[in-house]
């Protein structure tokens, strides 16, 4: 009995992925169409395990970490591409055979630039990020909107989390004040969500902070000025090994603390940092330059120097990106050379 849609011989496939449909599309060595073919989840995999090993393209979404893990313990070459660099290869109309097409070529660009493959552990320790970073964003939300509603009633809370919460069980227990009985009902129900809130923040927190402890290069990490438990571990979840990057000026660029360039007709225009890729490992990194703008002691440190001199050319807040630039690509040689730590070696001159 025939096999339906037995695979043909080709040198790139590309897959369009779907929540239950996959759409796939393979490539001969001239680019040209061999193979259409349409699947369902649980047989897509087995197609690819019948097809001789071979290139497979697939977009970064949901669901292509864990095709590609898949793909490549089968002897497949697995090339993630981010959608936007699909877009540009995506001929006339649009459908899911045309997407699985352009990803095809795409992925077989000599240029193109890919996503990593991350293991398991990696996506964990991803995921505990990103669940802390919602909790937070949560329990910023509710503060602001129970001052809000202080407001209303003529009571203005200091900002911060900190402040907050330090001075609003005073509030609600102040009778003087103009908060009505089912206001402060309500005020009293939502400070027990902040409560909440904190605590979970403070148990994902801790599983972070485990790892770093934990992981050797994770603690190489944390002997750079800036960077703390919870940028190693950022860092190592989304790059893992570095060896994606050539050197350390790719991984700052692609931290998206670069400026960006839009240069033509021989004229070099350099604008504001780029601001791509990840925006909660970037502020990670320029809230630890900040906190080490303010309180590094730069007497007893080789950075000290070169921020004196950076501080005297351009304002605080540029300083900052440029020292978070310069974490990073220090951060690069820690990852990719094992065993390398931070010497917090005083000047030369000292």
């Amino acid at each position: 009995m025939a096999i339906r849609n037995k695979p043909h011989d080709a040198a790139v496939f590309g897959i369009d992925l779907g929540k239950n449909l996959f759409h796939d599309c393979g490539l001969d060595a001239a680019g040209t169409p061999v193979q259409r073919a349409t699947f369902r989840r649980e047989t897509l995999v087995q197609f690819f395990e019948r097809a001789a090993p071979t290139v497979v393209g697939m977009e970064a979404c949901p669901g292509s970490q864990w095709l590609a893990r898949k793909l490549q313990a089968i002897g497949h070459t697995v090339r993630i591409v981010p959608a936007k660099f699909v877009k540009p290869y995506i001929k006339s109309n649009k459908n899911d055979q045309i997407d699985a097409e352009a990803i095809a070529e795409a992925v077989s660009r000599p240029t193109m630039r890919f996503v990593e493959v991350k293991s398991p552990e990696q996506v964990d320790l991803q995921a505990l990020h990103r669940v802390r970073d919602r909790l937070v964003a949560q329990r910023t939300r509710v503060i602001c909107q129970m001052r809000a509603f202080c407001l209303e009633y003529g009571i203005a809370m200091h900002q911060g989390a900190g402040r907050f919460k330090s001075d609003f069980p005073a509030v609600l227990a102040d009778e003087s004040n103009d908060l009505t009985p089912a206001m402060r009902r309500l005020l009293a129900s939502l400070f027990e969500d902040v409560r909440g809130l904190e605590a979970r923040i403070a148990e994902v927190t801790r599983e972070i902070e485990d790892v770093a402890a934990t992981d050797d290069t994770a603690r190489r990490l944390m002997t750079i000025p800036g960077i703390g438990p919870l940028a190693a571990t950022g860092l190592l979840a989304a790059a893992g090994k570095g060896t994606q990057f050539r050197k350390g000026r790719h991984m700052a660029a692609w931290l998206g603390l670069v400026p960006r360039e839009y240069s033509t007709g021989g004229k070099t225009t350099m604008l504001g940092i780029s601001k791509r890729g990840s925006s909660y490992l970037r502020r990670l990194f320029v809230h630890g330059a900040r906190s080490c703008l303010l309180h590094l002691d730069r007497t007893r440190d080789r950075l000290g120097g070169w921020l004196d001199g950076l501080q005297k050319r351009m304002h605080n807040n540029k300083a900052v990106v440029a020292l978070a630039a310069k974490m990073a690509r220090v951060a690069w040689v820690v990852i990719t050379k094992p065993g390398t730590i931070y010497e917090r070696r005083a000047p030369a001159s000292a």
